[in-house]
């Protein structure tokens, strides 16, 4: 099972959030491309981006920053980035500096179009991202709740060809409580690609609960605050899930 870490960009610092909420940013460092160095040297496998700004915007906004990462990294650690990519343009930019999955989550959810579209121009390299709480998407940095109903969403995704699904609990997000664990399977359980817990990862013993369902399909998870504040020990957790 991965253990992937996020580095959340926000005016071009590497920032936490609280369920999405942009006014509780904490900065844990002004140098995105050090921040990724770190996450690389620990023993990541995989690193998760997401331009802050850019989920709001509607549009790019931390372009620089990710080429940070991506220079900071290369080829030694593949990435997968979301927020504001809204067009095939954006999506070509970012794999062609060195990205390798873009995730998609409210403009795939706005139009379903654009994201077959995706699929269908850049095979293996789109990921779907879905924001829930009480089993609804949330899109727009989970500002709006929509009556979509996740699994049903996920499902058709799925049929476009996505490489997976980032699940997230927005209810959970930033706030350490556990991630979802039930809400996660029932999803990985309805679909043949693999589904990535996000949301609430804590402690040593959500590795451990995640790791007795990752025959159902999940993947992985990603980790936020809890690495950043030391709550989580990253290698113990990597460790835990090579024994």
């Amino acid at each position: 099972m991965l253990i992937i870490p996020a580095i959340d960009l926000k005016d071009g610092q590497c920032v936490r959030l609280q369920q999405g909420d942009m006014k509780s940013a904490t900065v844990f460092s002004e140098d995105a491309g050090a921040t990724a160095k770190h996450w690389r040297a620990q023993g990541a496998k995989r690193l998760h981006v997401v331009d802050l700004n850019g989920a709001f915007a509607g549009k790019p906004r931390n372009e620089a920053a990710v080429k940070d990462i991506v220079a900071a990294v290369g080829d030694d650690m593949p990435i997968q980035l979301g927020g504001g990519v809204r067009d095939l343009d954006t999506i070509e930019r970012y794999l062609d500096d060195g990205i390798t999955w873009i995730v998609i989550g409210t403009a795939a959810v706005k139009n379903p179009g654009f994201l077959h579209e995706a699929c269908d121009a850049f095979p293996g390299h789109i990921i779907v991202g879905l924001d829930a709480k009480d089993g609804k998407v949330a899109t727009d940095g989970w500002s709006k709740l929509t009556g979509h109903d996740v699994v049903d969403l996920a499902k058709r995704f799925q049929d476009y060809g996505v490489e997976a699904v980032i699940y997230t609990d927005i209810g959970r997000d930033g706030m350490m409580t556990g991630i979802n664990i039930d809400a996660t399977v029932k999803l990985a359980q309805a679909l043949t690609i693999p589904v990535i817990a996000s949301g609430g990862l804590n402690s040593l013993d959500d590795v451990k609960k995640l790791m007795a369902v990752e025959s159902e399909g999940i993947m992985g998870a990603i980790t936020g605050r809890a690495v950043y504040e030391g709550k989580l020990d990253f290698k113990k957790a990597l460790a835990l899930t090579a024994s």
